[in-house]
Order: C-alpha cells, then structure tokens, then sequence
C-alpha cells in the first residue's frame, strides 16, 4: 500500500510535467495539469502527516513529527486510562456478560466429539487437577469436607429416607437379594459362633442329659438344624420364613417412615455415629487413599483417562448446552467473577497495559502501532492525491469560468 500511494504521486508528477509541456495546444491539458499539480501537493501533504506520526520525514528534526515514539508514555497512560474508563468498569462488564452465553458456548464445544478428544484439554485438565490435588492441605481439606458432610447429616432426617428405600426395593422385588444375604449372613455368623451356642445348650442341659453325654447330641442337632433350615430357606423361594423375614422387612420400613420412637431411635444412632472419632479417623484415611489414587491415575496415564474425560467432558458440555437453569446460573456466577474482578483489580489490569507500553522502545511501538493501521493510514494518502486532484480540478474551473 505504501508502494501504491507513493507511486500515485511520482504519477501524478509526470503528468504534472507533461500537461505542462502541451499547456498551449487545448485548454484540456490546463484542467490536466491543474488536477496533476493539487493532486501531488495533496498526497505529499498526507505523506508528510502520516510519516510524521511514526518518524521524523527525511530524518529532518521538524517540530512536531514522529508524534508516537516522542510520546509513547502519555500514549500509555491514556491507553490504560481508556481502557479503566470505558471497558473495566463493573457496569460495562455487567452489562457486556449479562448478554452473554457464556455457559451454552462453552457446553456446546465441550459436546463437541472433536474438542473433548483434544489432547491439549486432556493433559490441560489433568495437570491442573494434579496440582489442585497436591496442593491441598490434606489434614485441613479432610476435616473441612467432613465438617461439611457432618453438618448436612446432622440436618438430614435418615429414617423416612431409610424407611423409603425400603419400600422402594420392597416394591421391586429388590429386596429378595437382601434375604439371601441376610440369610447368608446368618449362616456365617453361625458358623463363627458353633462353640457359643454349643456352650449355650451344655448350660442349660440338665444333670442327667450332661451325665449320660445327650448334651452335646443334643447341641449337633441344634446346629445341624440350623444349618439345614438356613439351607432351605436360601433355596426355597417359596419358604415360610422367607415370607416372615419380607413381613419384618416391610414393618420396619413403615416404622422407619411413620413410627416417632423408632425414628428418634435411628437419628439417636445417627448422632453418636457421626461423633464416634473412629468415623472420624476412618473418613480422613478414606480422602487420603482417594486422593492419592487420583493423582497416581492422572499422571500414569499422561492426563486425565482419555476415555473417562472424553465421556465426562461431553457430558458436562451437553449439560450446559441443554439445560437452561443450569446456563443461567453458570453465567450468573461468570458475571459475577467478572465484575468482582473489574472491581478489584481493574486498576492492577491497566497499569500492565500502561507498564507493558512504556517498556517498548519507540522502534517497538512504532512499528506495532504502524502495522496495524498502516494499510489504513495509506488509504489517507491515496484519497489525499485523488482529492487534492479534484479540488485543484475544481478550482482551475473556477478561475477559467468566472475570472
């Protein structure tokens, strides 16, 4: 562009001087020259004004030229005071995320199958949950998340919702698997307990039968009985006792929902579990081991699984693309941080603008500043020929008509 306008104006002066020569052959060539010679004046003109912002024309030290390097640090202070004035302050920003999308943008290329097999997104997330992870405070971070879960199940009233998903399992047939391993269960207890209930029934034998040896008969055949009777009630899904236990199941289920005693009793349990400090200990080993486990599982894999956060990045993305509540309440809290941010550190944010500006040589500037609106600045000098042209034009009309 700058080879362009130049060339316009060596072409302007050669018709300048050839009109010159055939001034006295036709008027024609007088309106030729007179657009000729304003249009060389004009477009030297606008190449005297746009070189002056950038550099002293012809090296020669005129007043007022090379206007951006000579004042790089007022052009600095009144970038970043434009900037603070017109773009960082809480209303703009505000205003300017509150018709925003911001959730839904970021949903839909979170959806995309492309962006969430992205490497970059992968490996990006996984080190940043690694770093997030092992700068925790692991004693402070577990007694803060187990603080949390305390206070909200000390709030929870656990029996009705025990009470309902009982009735849940009872009502799809789910709680015929309960029975077996209750039963399961028994069976081991028994079998763990085979000298207990044996001791039981020596006690309890009177003289004669311990005398003549029937007590301890009589002790394998409680057993026996017992193992046999658990056998049958596994195997038989139509047992008595199977119906027994589904009654017992469903009454306490209903006592979990509307029973007062029996609900004070399980919120009573509730409580003396949460305070038991071995729950405590317990929940603390519980963070460390899972915390651990996530950083091994990031870094033996190089990121985050690519499976596992192509699967829940989607997910999230789709979230966010679809579900509206959720978009405004993740572009809620976005305009918020913005604008908490503007607040508090706007000034800090344009006072690197300022710094950054004041740090660049003037070739520096000069040469970013020219870059950027150069080609436009070029334009000033091409309508500057061709104006000055048409106002010479224009003026030789003039005179030649009326005077």
């Amino acid at each position: 562009m700058r080879r362009t306008a130049t060339g316009l104006i060596v072409l302007m002066a050669a018709l300048f001087l050839l009109s010159g020569r055939y001034l006295e052959l036709h008027p024609a060539w007088g309106y030729l020259h007179a657009f000729a010679e304003a249009a060389m004046v004009g477009g030297l003109a606008d190449w005297f004004a746009v070189t002056a912002l950038f550099r002293r024309p012809l090296g020669l030290p005129i007043p007022h030229t090379a206007i951006i390097p000579e004042n790089k640090d007022r052009i600095a202070d009144t970038m970043a005071g434009f900037l603070r004035e017109n773009f960082l302050t809480p209303a703009v920003v505000g205003r300017r995320m509150g018709s925003m999308n911001l959730a839904k943008a970021v949903g839909s290329y979170l959806a995309d199958p492309k962006a969430t097999r992205d490497t970059r997104i992968r490996l990006g997330a996984g080190e940043l949950a690694v770093e997030v992870l092992e700068s925790l405070d692991p004693d402070r971070l577990g007694g803060q998340v187990r603080t949390g879960i305390k206070s909200q199940l000390d709030k929870l009233e656990i029996a009705p919702l025990l009470g309902g998903m009982l009735h849940a399992m009872i009502a799809d047939g789910r709680h015929k698997l309960l029975i077996d391993k209750i039963i399961r269960w028994a069976g081991l207890v028994l079998e763990d307990n085979e000298e207990l209930v044996r001791d039981m029934v020596h006690k309890r034998a009177n003289a004669i039968l311990r005398f003549t040896g029937l007590d301890e008969r009589l002790a394998n055949s409680v057993i026996d009985g017992l193992y046999k009777l658990l056998a049958e009630v596994l195997v038989d899904p139509d047992h008595p006792l199977r119906d027994k236990i589904e009654e017992g199941l469903q009454e306490f289920a209903t006592g979990l929902r509307e029973d007062p005693e029996l609900q004070a009793r399980v919120e009573r349990m509730k409580r003396e579990l949460l305070n038991n400090p071995a729950i405590a200990e317990w929940w603390q080993g519980v963070w460390e081991r899972l915390r651990a486990n996530l950083i091994k599982t990031i870094r033996e894999s190089g990121g985050l699984g690519s499976s596992y956060v192509s699967e829940t990045l989607g997910e999230l993305g789709a979230a966010l693309r679809d579900d509206e509540r959720l978009q405004r309440q993740v572009n809620r809290f976005a305009r918020r941080t913005a604008v908490g941010i503007a607040t508090r550190y706007g000034d800090q944010i344009v006072r690197l603008v300022s710094e950054t500006v004041r740090r660049w040589d003037a070739q520096t500037i000069t040469d970013r500043v020219e870059s950027a609106v150069g080609r436009d600045l070029q334009f000033i000098r091409i309508n500057g020929t061709m104006v000055g042209g048409l106002v010479g034009l224009t003026i030789h009309f003039v005179s030649e008509t009326f005077f």
